[in-house]
């Protein structure tokens, strides 16, 4: 029996053992998902023995250690990808072709975790991946959400949230640790008190108790076997906890106080258009906080005894401003429960805290109601009013009376408490997230910080990885470069500049459109059995309309909000409509199929509305026997990364159209492009580097106005009145064209007056502009060969854009850390401990032997 064959027989009997055990009935019997669970029970056992090393190894080297903390993963699927990182693809398959099972049977029993929104979400897992993969010590934190935020349903136009209830099966992946629970405080009546520096520090009395339950989620790096390493992702939750639930507030009729703390960590962003969603929201960053800084507290003094070397060995990356609490807490728990001066606390502070902007929206840029901070959180509130008071009263000294100076910068202003300031005074490092961002961040958003701290500033392009995005969701493509160029792109993606010089090979660009076409037929495959349309009572009564593969497949995928202009989207293809509809007779030689997909907050009315008017267009189109063969529009409902592995292989046009100056980064760009998809891109965010990297000679489809161009004054009617192409396209919003109902109809006419009065997001400015460009990726997809050649090039362009090379930069120019693999003696020693204890089992690592 040769070693492949061996190592599938002796795993094949350790699943049949789990799934007697864990379902009670033998494998022939088992449902697919009891059989899910049973295998993936199964990899864990592998995968825990490099867990404990890593973590193991991180305590006894005791080592510098960076901890990202961020209120949003969204990881996607973990079983394909788990088992690609450990290198085990073949023999997976081969233990399921011995139970008689089917791969993808079993990876679509995985539920997909819904702990994130959208790029935020997916950033931070891939920060992990790559943290993993490079064997940097690190831990993550953040929280379990139940339900996520929403899974949507799209009801004759309309979103319809519905609760994600991703937790409705057990999490194979999890494991609970309730020995690590904590508690977090809210409320409460602080007492004035010192520590023996004689600092002033708060006891609190009549607090409000809540009790945080983390779960582990292991992180696989991607490393040839046995020294792969093994991250720990922690998540809180209070749902578990029955102490969290009131019984006294219950019996006296109370019920939504009642629950409220069990509730806390029910969904991500509860909509805060109320005072109830501001204070659950507001107390689920506490506890991410609080609870996230007792343990890296507690671990520390496990190592080292006590906090001396804390400064020195502890690093907090707080994720956008959400977990920005943690400044005001840490400077609590030095003064308070470890006797540190305030000037020691603040200097630690500073020294352990980084904090990485990730938007100039004015959402992002969080400001709290200070009394609901005082009431909530009143000793992290007085904390704040000394920092705030010290700030202030330093830059007085500095610049007197300059008293409007003091307003721009001071953390309360107006009676809000502006978190991003908070984070860039407790930070010894604020980043952006691309080139042009972190300039906006020094010279606009944060310019008075800047110019007093001005060695603070920096930033660090965002980057994705292309072990899930490429060899994971696209493994022709990656299989295409492994053929030309080797892996080593798969860990080092700058090596993926080796395949610039087949480019301009026919027979390479005739297999890159291959698999191409390939992809794109799995995606209509998937839209034309499980994408539904839904009539307005939310029955399913088709499913979505499609084009075939020849079609120039034109993708727009990204949550809905009015910068990234799905809007000026639209209006360009009712712009190719009208042109069908007026020489009916004249064929168009390139079939376009638009795919959409993404959300709308929930309390967002008008990308509500514009998701809305997108839905309309496409029935009208579909309609409309001179336009559904030549332009179909489909909305992919229910947008997440096991949709966007299926949507982006597909993509022809990458659509990244926001309005200069307002997308930070952007990574969807770079999934998109190292896919194969040409960008049709404004000068915004990472597009400007993408096109610095891949060359103006490889980057077709550059449009718009700048970010400083866009500073200028504007006036949308001027466009609207002198360009009757676009005045026609814009007049269907109020003159009944698409609305279906009353209801459309004073949608679709707000959006009219948006546009012609206000256009804040410069729509009808750059429209004529990307209608142009669009012509010219038109006449460009007549010529595939010179398309493949392009697409390839871009490919081979994108090394700088992996977090592999985003983490490097935060390693080497914000935590200064060093690479920690697991140590192969303390991975030795664990082995042969558990083997001790388990005669049956064979490790994958030790057997592949291939």
């Amino acid at each position: 029996m040769d070693d492949l064959n061996y190592q599938a027989e002796v795993l094949a009997q350790k699943v049949k053992h789990l799934i007697i055990t864990n379902s009670g009935h033998t494998t022939q019997d088992a449902s697919p998902r009891e059989f899910y669970v049973a295998f993936c029970a199964m990899l864990q056992e592998e995968i825990s023995i490099n867990w404990t090393a890593t973590i193991d190894t991180l305590v006894a080297k005791k080592v510098r250690t960076a901890h990202l903390i961020s209120m949003e993963y969204l990881p996607g699927r973990r079983f394909s990808h788990n088992i690609c990182n450990m290198g085990a693809k073949e023999l997976i398959k081969a233990v399921l072709a011995k139970l008689n099972r089917n791969f993808n049977d079993i990876a679509i029993c995985e539920n997909e975790a819904s702990l994130g929104n959208g790029g935020l979400g997916r950033l931070s897992s891939c920060f992990l991946d790559s943290l993993a993969t490079l064997q940097y010590p690190a831990y993550g934190y953040g929280l379990r959400y139940q339900y996520g935020i929403f899974e949507q349903e799209i009801w004759e136009g309309v979103q319809v949230e519905r609760p994600d209830c991703w937790l409705l099966h057990v999490n194979p992946w999890e494991k609970r640790r309730d020995v690590h629970a904590v508690s977090v405080y809210y409320g409460g009546r602080p007492i004035e008190a010192c520590n023996t520096r004689g600092d002033d520090v708060q006891l609190l009395q009549d607090y409000e108790e809540v009790r945080a339950i983390p779960y582990d989620v292991p992180i696989i790096g991607y490393e040839q076997p046995p020294n792969f390493s093994v991250l720990l992702l922690r998540l809180w939750s209070t749902k578990e906890s029955p102490r969290n639930f009131e019984l006294q507030r219950y019996n006296a009729g109370f019920l939504e106080q009642a629950a409220e703390n069990t509730c806390l960590t029910d969904v991500l962003y509860p909509n805060d258009n109320h005072e109830l969603g501001k204070r659950i929201r507001l107390k689920q960053e506490f506890l991410l906080v609080s609870a996230s800084l007792k343990d890296i507290i507690r671990r520390h003094l496990k190592i080292f005894g006590n906090l001396t070397q804390f400064a020195d060995k502890v690093r907090i990356q707080i994720n956008d401003t959400h977990p920005t609490l943690i400044i005001a807490e840490l400077m609590r728990t030095l003064t308070k429960n470890h006797n540190f001066s305030w000037e020691n606390a603040w200097e630690t502070c500073q020294t352990c805290c980084s904090y990485t902007n990730h938007t100039i929206l004015k959402e992002a840029l969080e400001a709290w109601n200070e009394i609901r901070v005082a009431t909530l959180l009143p000793r992290q509130y007085k904390i704040i009013q000394k920092l705030n008071y010290d700030f202030c009263t330093q830059v007085r000294k500095k610049w007197p009376g300059d008293e409007e100076l003091i307003r721009r910068i001071s953390i309360i202003e107006n009676g809000q408490i502006r978190m991003a300031h908070l984070a860039i005074l407790g930070s010894h490092k604020i980043n952006g997230v691309s080139k042009l961002h972190g300039k906006i961040l020094k010279t606009e958003t944060f310019k008075d910080f800047c110019m007093l701290f001005p060695e603070k500033f920096t930033y660090v392009t965002n980057g994705m990885t292309q072990r899930r995005w490429l060899l994971n969701a696209n493994p022709d493509l990656a299989a295409f470069l492994t053929k030309k160029i080797g892996p080593a792109w798969i860990t080092d993606f700058p090596q993926i500049e080796k395949l610039k010089p087949f480019a301009s090979d026919p027979k390479s660009q005739l297999e890159f459109l291959s698999i191409k076409k390939k992809n794109k037929q799995n995606l209509l495959s998937y839209l034309s059995e499980q994408n539904p349309i839904r009539d307005h009572f939310g029955h399913i009564i088709s499913h979505s309309p499609i084009l075939g593969t020849d079609a120039l497949f034109d993708v727009h995928i990204k949550r809905f909000h009015e910068y990234k202009r799905q809007l000026m989207n639209i209006l360009h293809l009712i712009m190719i409509s009208q042109e069908l509809l007026s020489v009916p007779s004249q064929k168009r030689a390139v079939h376009r199929f638009a795919i959409f997909s993404g959300k709308a907050a929930p309390g967002y009315v008008k990308a509500k509305q514009i998701l809305n008017l997108l839905c309309a267009v496409a029935h009208k189109f579909q309609a409309h026997p001179e336009i559904r063969d030549y332009l179909t529009i489909v909305f992919v409902e229910n947008y997440n990364v096991s949709k966007a592995e299926i949507i982006i292989p597909a993509a022809d046009l990458s659509e990244q159209i926001s309005t200069a100056g307002w997308e930070a980064s952007g990574t969807g760009n770079m999934k998109l492009a190292i896919n194969g998809a040409l960008t049709m891109g404004t000068e915004d965010g990472a597009n400007i580097e993408m096109r610095e990297a891949i060359t103006d000679r490889w980057w077709p489809f550059g449009f718009g106005s700048s970010a400083k161009e866009n500073q200028l004054p504007y006036n949308p009617s001027d466009i609207y009145l002198n360009d009757e192409p676009i005045q026609r396209a814009v007049d269907t919003l109020k003159n009944g064209t698409f609305a279906r109902n009353p209801s459309e109809s004073d949608a679709f006419t707000d959006l009219y007056q948006y546009l012609v009065e206000s256009d804040p997001f410069r729509i009808l400015k750059d429209l004529r502009s990307y209608y142009e460009t669009q012509k010219k990726a038109e006449a460009l997809f007549l010529q595939p060969n010179l398309w493949a050649e392009i697409a390839i090039n871009n490919i081979a362009a994108m090394g700088p854009f992996s977090t592999d090379v985003s983490i490097r930069n935060y390693a080497e120019k914000i935590w200064d850390i060093q690479p920690c693999p697991p140590d192969l003696k303390i991975l030795e020693k664990v082995t042969q401990e558990y083997s001790e204890h388990d005669a049956c089992r064979v490790r994958v690592q030790q057997l592949k032997k291939i």
